[in-house]
């Protein structure tokens, strides 16, 4: 009898050993699975996040250069920044093709009033951001022409794009001296005067060749 109830004692003991001792052993085996997809969902809504956060801060960089850029065509600025760098193109090959004194008097003329003038605009295009075309537009067409002419047929030719050119710098220039732009019609009302000037000499130059 005794040594029944010592064997069932040792029974007894060993259960409790293997099952008692960790009330929360089928709970724990389980709990990595369950935390796992949570930390995933967490590193997985971080990523899009940063993600979002990244696009987001790519698009306000854009639409702030884009905003604070202004860049222009077909409109006064253009026509005023190219037609005045031809200007000074155009004079410089005069002053190394033409042998008429008036032709040249009037290309130097061109290259230093033309220069300081484009010098101005370049400075208020910086002021209000607008981005100037750096070549010369059509005129290029006109710049090709001349160069392949010489003596008098280049001072002919030259004295008629002259002509043609200031005539459309004066009418420019006369249309928006009433800009709404404070800024364009204080410059044009200030350029138009010199323009006119030029016009008025180039034609008397284009009189003595008829």
């Amino acid at each position: 009898m005794r040594r029944r109830i010592t064997f069932s004692f040792f029974i007894g003991f060993m259960a409790i050993s293997l099952f008692g001792c960790n009330p929360n052993n089928s709970s724990d085996a389980t709990s990595p699975n369950r935390e796992q997809p949570n930390m995933n969902n967490r590193s997985a809504n971080s990523m899009t996040s940063n993600s979002m956060n990244s696009n987001t801060m790519s698009s306000t960089t854009g639409t702030n250069v884009n905003s604070n850029t202004a860049v222009v065509q077909d409109n006064f600025w253009t026509k005023a920044a190219q037609g005045g760098m031809a200007e000074v193109e155009l004079a410089k090959l005069a002053l190394q093709k033409s042998q008429n004194a008036d032709v040249k008097k009037f290309a130097q003329m061109m290259v230093t009033d033309h220069t300081k003038a484009n010098t101005e605009l370049k400075a208020l295009a910086t002021k209000k951001n607008v981005v100037l075309p750096t070549d010369i537009g059509s005129h290029k067409s006109t710049m090709d022409d001349l160069s392949k002419l010489s003596g008098a047929d280049f001072d002919k030719a030259y004295v008629d794009a002259m002509v043609d050119d200031h005539e459309e710098d004066v009418d420019l220039f006369d249309d928006n001296t009433d800009n709404s732009d404070a800024d364009i019609k204080a410059f044009t009302t200030k350029t138009l005067p010199t323009l006119k000037a030029h016009l008025e000499m180039i034609k008397g130059i284009q009189s003595k060749m008829k």
